[in-house]
């Protein structure tokens, strides 16, 4: 039982839906996402997803491409972003994280998986979303990870026929990610109504929590996705605000309303 397990074992015997809020480390500055993250449990985050910075993300959007350009401008990369991870764990050993990123900047860490995978259980990491790796690649990091203690989670999407879903869940643990809306973050709104029957389709092939995201910037929102899901994920709405250089407090006051929207699903 990963921190991850815990948390939805939790949520559910509460009758609650969980939150999971992204940000991209190092951005603006590591003090500032050491401080963003160790104000998110209070402000109701069951899980924290920290971005690994990269050059070249294939997922994301105008948003969280230009918060990894600011991260990587200033020295963000993966070991900086372990270093903020324990930073995190001197005061926090509950709050589960999941780093979420691309395959280059680990497998260009001394070309060690063993290392990076070491490295990220002592630091503290639960989870990996692994955005480039798909199932055929599951050994060169998948499982590994699994051997090590780390949940592996995956997306799914809508093009996610039945003939290719096994295959996407297979290895995952922890929950299942679901992309709501073809395309990039930060992009058009997700519909409550389309997602709950690809969640039951996700949730009947995969044993494990659906969490949806993507399309989602309003406790609202949030709220109608998660009432048909286990959960739900924003990112670019919160990135957006420290890339507007908000102060912390704001921030979190926002976030708290997206959690409280969430946990109302």
């Amino acid at each position: 039982m990963t921190r991850i397990d815990d948390t939805f074992a939790r949520l559910g015997e509460q009758g609650k839906k969980a939150f999971v809020a992204y940000i991209m480390a190092s951005d603006p500055d590591d003090a500032t996402t050491l401080e963003i993250m160790r104000g998110m449990p209070e402000a109701g985050v069951d899980i924290i997803e920290l971005g690994m910075p990269f050059t070249d993300p294939m997922a994301d959007g105008p948003t969280i491409q230009a918060a990894g350009q600011r991260a990587l401008a200033q020295g963000g990369s993966v070991t900086r972003t372990l270093d903020i991870l324990r930073k995190f764990r001197e005061t926090d050993d509950e709050t589960p994280i999941v780093l979420m990123g691309y395959y280059n900047p680990i497998y260009a860490r001394q070309g060690s998986v063993d290392r990076f995978l070491s490295d990220a259980v002592e630091a503290g990491v639960d989870g990996l979303i692994i955005v480039d790796l798909p199932p055929e690649e599951d050994s060169e990091l998948c499982i590994p990870a699994g051997k090590a203690g780390l949940n592996f989670i995956r997306l799914a999407t809508p093009t996610t026929d039945d003939r290719r879903l096994p295959a996407v869940v297979k290895n995952t643990s922890g929950f299942v990610y679901y992309v709501s809306v073809t395309g990039i973050t930060g992009g058009k709104a997700a519909d409550a109504a389309e997602v709950a029957p690809e969640v039951a389709r996700i949730r009947k092939a995969a044993n494990l929590p659906v969490v949806v995201g993507f399309g989602i910037n309003t406790p609202e929102a949030a709220q109608a996705v998660a009432s048909v899901a286990d959960g739900s994920v924003v990112g670019t709405a919160i990135v957006k605000l420290i890339g507007e250089g908000r102060p912390v407090p704001e921030i979190l006051d926002f976030v708290r309303d997206l959690a409280a929207g969430a946990h109302r699903g």
